[in-house]
C-alpha cells in the first residue's frame, strides 16, 4: 500500500465499514461495481476483483445479510472463500 505521503508498507488485509447503507462508489474506478453502482459479487466475493469482499449486503446470501444476525456467517463464508482463492495469507474459519 502507498499512503498519500508517498509511504510504502506492506498489508494483508484493508477492511473498511461504510456504515448503515452501502457506499461503495469510491470502487467504480476498479472495476467492481456495475454501472448502477452494486458490487458485482458472488455471495460477496467480487466476481471482478481479485480479494476483494464484500458483508452486510442485502440478501447476501439470505434476508439477514445485512444485519447484525447475518452479517457473521456472511463474514465466517466470504474469508473461507478468499483463503481458499489464495488471496493473502488468509486461513480458514472453522
Amino acid at each position: 500500500m502507498v499512503w498519500a505521503a508517498g509511504t510504502r508498507e506492506r498489508v494483508d488485509a484493508v477492511i473498511l465499514a461504510t456504515g448503515y447503507r452501502p457506499n461503495v462508489g469510491y470502487l467504480a474506478g476498479i472495476g467492481a461495481l456495475d454501472a448502477a453502482g452494486v458490487p458485482l459479487h458472488v455471495g460477496g466475493v467480487s466476481r471482478t476483483v481479485a480479494g476483494l469482499a464484500f458483508v452486510g449486503l442485502e440478501r447476501q446470501p439470505s434476508l439477514a445479510s445485512a444485519t447484525l444476525r447475518g452479517v457473521g456467517r456472511d463474514a465466517v463464508h466470504v474469508l473461507n472463500a478468499l483463503a481458499r482463492a489464495g488471496a493473502g495469507a488468509l486461513q480458514p474459519i472453522r
